[in-house]
């Protein structure tokens, strides 16, 4: 055991799924969503389904609708581009 060495755990998590957990960690719904936001709340089920992208503008309301630091979502964007950027260079 001496060659041993803690793994590190790593988990991806999309822009999407970031934006359903901040919203069901305060308790909101879709529609509560989408009413604070200004967002309709077929384009939030969107966005969290990863069936559009969140964007620059859509980030801004978000963060003031759900109270959460820009950074939140920023750095499951960016994580995510360069964790895909990783895993496809060690496919090649």
């Amino acid at each position: 055991m001496k060659d041993s060495r803690k793994v590190k755990r790593h988990i991806e998590v999309s822009t999407g799924e970031s934006v359903r957990v901040l919203r069901e960690l305060q308790e909101l719904s879709q529609n509560q969503l989408a009413e604070s936001s200004g967002i309709p709340q077929s384009t939030i089920s969107a966005i969290e389904n990863d069936r559009i992208r969140l964007g620059v503008e859509r980030s801004k309301i978000l963060v003031w609708a759900l109270k959460c630091h820009p950074a939140v979502l920023v750095c499951f964007q960016a994580g995510m581009s360069q964790s895909n950027q990783r895993h496809n260079k060690s496919l090649h």
